[in-house]
């Protein structure tokens, strides 16, 4: 069996352990660092190391061994830790991940990125082995090991393959000596069980990665062999634990006659110097294996040999992993499901129920059953936002110490759930909003004090739902947005503005292309640069960001997002025969329009009066050109929308009612269409567009202006 089918599982293992040790190493208090969180990032390390080597990614696996040394002298504490040291071990993970993230691509990792961190990191290990006062090392060489020994002891960071693994063996023999033959080997008698028969040789292959194996034996289910390696019964099922689960691994006690065996893979010489007592003293038979991550170390100088684990039972693992894909297809069928029963439904609308009430009763059941099995498989492709707010501890410490603020970042609501789609597209705007409250929102620290407020500012991230929505909110305690300068940029910049505008309206004014009033352009952000491309992204997720802000106090901004792109409720309209849907959470009201209400401008573009508000008016058959469409506006319905804090009204000819819709992409399967979203098949099988509620405005504003030139053309020909 090819083992390349196994990289994803390594990938995504490493993917989440390197998060969690980037979100350990943020926490740590170099003055007072936590123990339990000092064994967890070495853990991580280790783990990673050990995948790294099953799978041939020298690289990776050489980085986090040096990395791993360094942490075990942390943790045993051999070396006082600094935020330099914590910022080193950070810019190491990062590195890590390139790495990683090179091998998902095929490719090979930077060569000048490895050999720079490794050489951070060695010069690292010779300053702490040069603080390590002379007696010690004495102390060490003086012991019952071997000079050699000592030597490996002494040394903390080594370079070649052999000398990673050679310093591998030390380390661990140090630790449990009583397991290891004098010729320096482990021999490891592991019994694996419970495999399947086409994984019996594929673990072979893997034990043969590890060191030389001998007197295997093969069952049904299972693999017995004995391994002569440099690796500790920990690494060996760390890498194992990548294809197996760490219950299917054990360890038997290893006699002198399994040490020599029958095809002489360890010579004869070697068999004869094992040490008898070094043989009884190995357990007898250890439990199933516990997986590294859930192991904990607890300091000591020499540690004693590690306790056998007590005997548990086997239990299912209690999640899976799937692929999107697949996900992406069983909703989609599943929304084929609703449109079928939303036929049925529709169909059996005309039958008489006094004959037909079995019947229409099972429909109705149907249609129950039909929803919770959406709202079931709806919730596979959720994902909590801690996924994305786990990304900025290290964001807001990075960005704060290069600018010389201090910042801490309060974190709301990270239980909270997203669509994994939307998820991963909200990371970059909300970084960018991020990065740009620390850059010109948060003030210098004497500014702070100055001004009276504590000299450490407050970023804080937080999302709840609210409705069929998610609030997502970036709010600092800075300076807040400086409306004078705003307003003078946005007149210089041709905008049309008037002192009269609220708060809210001149924050929005931000949001304009190019639009920027930083006097001096950072590598950080420039507030307002870019902000035009966070406003399009959120918006082509359907979602609405708004701005306020006090001068001397803050700035909070709000990013309105459906829970899902997937299913939408919608209001239906009608505009002639063809129906159309609108994203329920845009709509505000509907009203039939008065005469009076109505108020002409050039170009045919017109405005309507709602409650003292001058509206855009856009009908709909004009943008898309439906004949037989009401023409009368006082004949018609105006429904009144709002999108990204703008809004205007729509006039259509009927309201049909409101209902859930499976949102169909039509960009995908057709092309881009200007105005139109998505589209949903109805219960009658017809098809539904979906209107594109930012972008139905411009459109309409656009059409408009074409016609007035057409027109102006025609008229000087």
């Amino acid at each position: 069996m090819d083992i390349t089918e196994f990289y994803q599982t390594f990938f995504d293992e490493a993917d989440e352990l390197l998060a969690d040790m980037e979100q350990h190493l943020l926490l740590l208090d170099p003055a007072n660092p936590d123990q339990e969180q000092m064994n967890a990032i070495f853990r991580s390390a280790h783990s990673i190391k050990g995948g790294a080597a099953t799978f041939g990614f020298v690289k990776l696996q050489q980085t986090t061994h040096v990395l791993e040394n360094l942490l075990d002298s942390a943790r045993r504490h051999e070396m006082a830790l600094t935020d330099d040291i914590i910022n080193l071990f950070l810019e190491a993970k990062d590195i890590m991940q390139q790495q990683l993230d090179a091998h998902k691509n095929s490719q090979e990792p930077d060569e000048e990125t490895f050999n720079y961190i490794c050489e951070k990191l060695r010069q690292l290990a010779l300053d702490v082995k040069e603080e390590q006062s002379a007696p010690h090392v004495e102390a060490v060489a003086g012991s019952e090991t071997s000079d050699s020994q000592a030597t490996m002891i002494e040394t903390p960071v080594l370079s070649s393959d052999a000398e990673n693994a050679q310093s591998d063996a030390v380390e661990t023999m140090v630790e449990v000596a009583s397991t290891m033959a004098a010729d320096g080997h482990y021999y490891h008698h592991i019994i694996l069980s419970d495999l399947k028969e086409t994984d019996i040789d594929l673990m072979l292959d893997e034990l043969k990665h590890l060191g030389e194996v001998s007197q295997v034996e093969k069952q049904h289910h299972g693999l017995e062999a004995i391994l002569k390696t440099t690796a500790t019964e920990e690494d060996i099922s760390a890498v194992l634990c990548f294809v197996i689960e760490p219950e299917q691994i054990s360890f038997k006690k290893v006699s002198v006659a399994e040490k020599a065996p029958e095809n002489n893979t360890v010579t004869e010489e070697s068999t004869t110097s094992i040490d008898d007592a070094h043989v009884e003293n190995h357990v007898e038979q250890s439990a199933p294996v516990q997986p590294p991550v859930a192991e904990k170390v607890t300091p000591s100088a020499a540690p004693a040999k590690r306790p056998v684990a007590a005997a548990t039972p086997k239990t299912e693992s209690s999640s899976i992993r799937v692929a999107v894909e697949k996900v992406d297809q069983l909703i989609n069928l599943v929304g084929e499901l609703v449109i079928t029963q939303s036929m049925l439904a529709q169909h059996s609308g005309s039958l008489e129920p006094a004959i037909y009430s079995d019947l229409l009763s099972c429909i109705a059941q149907l249609q129950r059953n039909s929803r919770d099995l959406q709202e079931s498989v709806m919730s596979i492709r959720m994902m909590p936002m801690e996924y994305v707010f786990s990304r900025f501890p290290r964001v807001v410490r990075d960005v704060a110490g290069k600018m010389n603020k201090k910042v801490e970042l309060n974190m709301i609501g990270s239980s909270t759930e997203l669509d994994k789609s939307l998820i991963e597209k909200i990371i970059d705007p909300l970084t960018h909003l991020v990065r740009n409250s620390l850059d010109h929102g948060i003030e210098m620290p004497a500014d702070r004090v100055a001004a009276g407020k504590p000299e450490a500012g407050q970023l804080t991230l937080s999302a709840e739902h609210q409705g069929g929505n998610i609030c997502i909110e970036v709010t600092d305690d800075g300076a807040g947005l400086n409306r004078e300068r705003i307003l003078k940029k946005a007149i210089s910049s041709g905008l049309a503005v008037s002192e009269n505008m609220s708060n809210e309206e001149v924050a929005m004014l931000i949001f304009a292309p190019g639009f920027s009033t930083a006097e001096v352009v950072t590598d950080v952000s420039g507030r307002g640069v870019g902000m035009d491309v966070v406003k399009r992204n959120i918006q082509e997720m359907g979602g609405q960001i708004q701005i306020s802000f006090e001068v001397g106090k803050g700035t909070r901004i709000r990013i309105l997002l459906p829970l899902t792109l997937a299913i939408l409720d919608g209001m239906s309209v009608k505009v002639h025969d063809e129906v159309f849907i609108l994203p329920l959470g845009t709509v505000v009201s509907s009203l039939q329009p008065e005469e009076d209400d109505i108020y002409p401008l050039a170009g045919d573009e017109k405005l309507l009066q709602v409650r003292g508000e001058y509206l855009p008016l856009i009908e709909l058959h004009r943008t898309f050109n439906i004949e037989g469409a009401q023409t009368d506006i006082t004949q018609a319905i105006a429904v009144i929308v709002q999108s990204a804090g703008r809004r205007y009204a729509l006039l259509v000819d009927q309201l049909v009612g409101q209902h859930q819709v499976v949102v169909k992409n039509i960009e995908s399967n057709y092309r881009k269409v200007p105005g139109i979203s998505a589209a949903t098949i109805m219960g009658d099988g017809s098809v539904a567009l979906i209107l594109d509620v930012p972008e139905l405005q411009r459109l309409s504003h656009t059409q408009m202006t074409n016609k007035k030139k057409n027109t102006t053309a025609g008229a000087v020909i």
